[in-house]
Order: C-alpha cells, then structure tokens, then sequence
C-alpha cells in the first residue's frame, strides 16, 4: 500500500527547526542501516562503508543566505537552505552508489526532490558525487513535518579526493594558485581510473567464486 502523509514544511522557532533537522538525520541513519543490514542477508555483501551526518552550524546557515542575498530567517533557511540536514554515504565501488540511491527512492515515505549525478557529470574541478535531496516525515506529538535532508554518495576514493579539496579552498579561500588545482584535477582523473579497475576486480573476484 502507498504511503501517504499530510505533512507541514515550515516552523517558525530555531530550537523546533534544529529539532526536526536532528530527528531527520536520526530518521536516514536507521533507515540505511536496515538496508544495508537486508543487502548483506540476501548478498552477504554491505554496499555501505561507512555514514557520515551534521546539522550546519547557525554561522553556516546564515553565511549561506548571505551569499544567496537573502534575510537570515527561519522561513529562508527552511526554503532556500537544502543541505542544512546531510548524510553523506561511503561506499566501495560506483556500482554501490546508484544501488544505494535506488533503494533510498524506493523507500514510500521517502520523496525525491532533486538529484545531481557529479559522477557521470563531474565539476569542473574533477568533483565526483551523486547529491539527492530528500524530504523524511518527522512525526511529533501533534504534528508531522517533512524536513529535508541532503544525501551525498560517494566511494572511498571520491571522498578522499573530495577532502583533500575542501582543506585546499579552505587554505586559499576559494583561490588555489592554477599549479595546485590542475594537480588536483588530475588526481581526480587517477581516482577514476582507480574505481573503475577495482569494480572490475571485485566482480572478477565474485565471479570466480561462484564457479
């Protein structure tokens, strides 16, 4: 049967909205656990590595409304701000990250609002990440709100390359000297390589012990 909810998408008070914001991620984290937990009952094989989740931090929130030349509102920051809820999946290979994606869109009281495929689409920096931006439904005492949160997919090595990024614009304030960033851009290609040959090995390695 359908899910279906009437949900609310606005509070207007910081602690109600860092609540719903908390209770989200708490939502995803048991909701990927199970998934992960039936995927190895059935393919004795976790697709997941390991889960990473954060609430932006009140600076965070405001600096990004700042730079979208919005008002530092409760309304804004629940309508203009995706990512202020975000779990971010680690997976082994690339196979695993559209296998993940396809069972968190699967989920009924789950509802897609966006995607952007960075792995078949990569930024101009090399980036790789497949981004969704779902809403869950929190249930309180009187009411139920569907409360956004941002998913990030990415292998072992996207997100090691993906770091290494985030500590080179943080150093350089979002200006790298050219040398640095082409260096890192090819880095990115070798990472792909990378991911590329060890899917291929892993299913070698599982073909070969089916036989």
């Amino acid at each position: 049967m359908e899910y279906k909810i009437q949900g609310k998408s606005e509070v207007d008070d910081w602690e109600t909205l860092i609540l719903l914001y908390n209770s989200a991620l708490k939502e995803m984290g048991t909701k990927l656990e199970i998934l992960n937990d039936e995927f190895q009952h059935i393919h004795q094989y976790n697709p997941i590595e390991h889960i990473k989740m954060r609430v932006k931090t009140s600076e965070s929130i405001v600096r990004k409304l700042k730079r979208k030349e919005l008002d530092s509102t409760i309304e804004n920051m629940q309508k203009y701000v995706n990512d202020i809820a975000g779990v971010r999946i680690i997976c082994s290979f690339t196979s695993d990250i559209y296998r993940l994606a396809d069972m968190i869109t699967n989920q009924s009281d789950i509802r897609v609002l966006e995607t952007r495929d960075y792995i078949k689409n990569p930024k101009s920096s090399g980036y790789k990440s497949y981004h969704m931006i779902v809403t869950v439904p929190i249930f309180l005492s009187d009411s139920v709100y569907d409360t956004k949160v941002e998913v990030q997919i990415r292998t072992v090595a996207m997100d090691f390359w993906a770091s290494l990024e985030h500590k080179m614009n943080y150093k350089f304030a979002l200006d790298p000297p050219e040398d640095i960033k082409k260096e890192l851009y090819d880095c990115s290609l070798m990472i792909s390589e990378l991911d590329e040959r060890m899917l291929k090995l892993n299913e070698e390695i599982q073909k070969t012990a089916r036989n």
